[in-house]
């Protein structure tokens, strides 16, 4: 994450509300053909009482030393090359097996939203299949993982969206700490359990808390087990499944009440059950 600006003061107060809270605002990509895009807009004079950007717009640009960029460069982030690990694999099964993957998270959209209005707000998104498209895989575990990860962290929003970016960056860092050779089911069950361990330093969820959590860790604990993807696959879509009468102790389920949670499974969890068993070949 790269800041553009930072806007500091005291825009929400609470009584009793001691402390302060930082929000984060994407501005990659907010261009509209015609208007302004998000920066332009923050950087734009306002009379509103309780606004104020007390740090300028030149003094940003002067501290950036690129005063003559546009601000859509400077909302975009830099890509950043990543060294070869030399951890390789089947860069053409692989692209084949994640194509089928994406697809069934996008077939099973509807449900998935469906699911998320009964038990929350309904937001779900991803644009991994676009960025195959635009830049083909090299056959290094590490690099093609890596490329993936800003994919993620530019598209995908809510809390989901969060816990991906923190367990993909995560699961890069498990990966280049293996040898170098092929990658195989054992090295990919190592490496994600690494990634799952440094996940549960940043949520307390786990399984049973009815979140995607609940489909991830079967996954990996079979996928450690057998060695196969397939078994892993069923494992998660199983425990996803399960998850319907579950009551939600962490989440938006928490407070969004209702009786839906008895009859739908957690959208989160469903939808990464469905990304496995497209892993798998299903």
């Amino acid at each position: 994450v790269r800041p553009v600006r930072v806007i500091a003061g005291t825009f929400m107060t609470s009584l009793n509300g001691m402390g302060f809270s930082i929000s984060l605002l994407n501005v990659v990509n907010t261009s509209i053909d015609g208007a302004p895009n998000m920066v332009e807009l923050l950087d734009a004079p306002s009379e509103v009482t309780g606004w104020s950007a007390p740090i300028r717009k030149t003094t940003w640009e002067a501290a950036a030393g690129r005063g003559d960029g546009t601000a859509a460069e400077e909302g975009a982030a830099a890509a950043q090359d990543v060294k070869p690990s030399g951890l390789q694999y089947d860069q053409e099964s692989a692209k084949k097996s994640l194509t089928t993957a994406l697809k069934n998270v996008i077939a099973a959209e509807p449900d998935v939203t469906r699911y998320d209005t009964a038990v929350g707000d309904g937001d779900c998104g991803i644009a991994v299949l676009k960025h195959l498209e635009e830049r083909p895989l090299t056959g290094d575990l590490v690099v093609d993982v890596a490329g993936i990860v800003p994919v993620v962290e530019n598209t995908m929003d809510g809390t989901s969206g969060a816990l991906y970016a923190i367990f993909l960056n995560a699961l890069v860092h498990a990966l280049r700490t293996q040898s170098p050779g092929e990658a195989s089911p054992s090295l990919w069950a190592a490496a994600l359990r690494q990634s799952c361990d440094a996940l549960s330093r940043y949520t307390p969820a786990r399984p049973g808390d009815r979140t995607l959590v609940d489909a991830l860790y079967p996954f990996v604990e079979t996928l450690a087990s057998s060695g196969s993807v397939v078994q892993a696959a069923e494992a998660a879509h199983k425990a996803a499944d399960a998850t319907k009468g579950m009551k939600a102790s962490l989440g938006r389920s928490v407070y969004v009440g209702g009786s839906g949670y008895e009859e739908v499974p957690d959208p989160g969890a469903w939808g990464l059950a469905c990304f496995f068993q497209g892993l798998a070949g299903n």
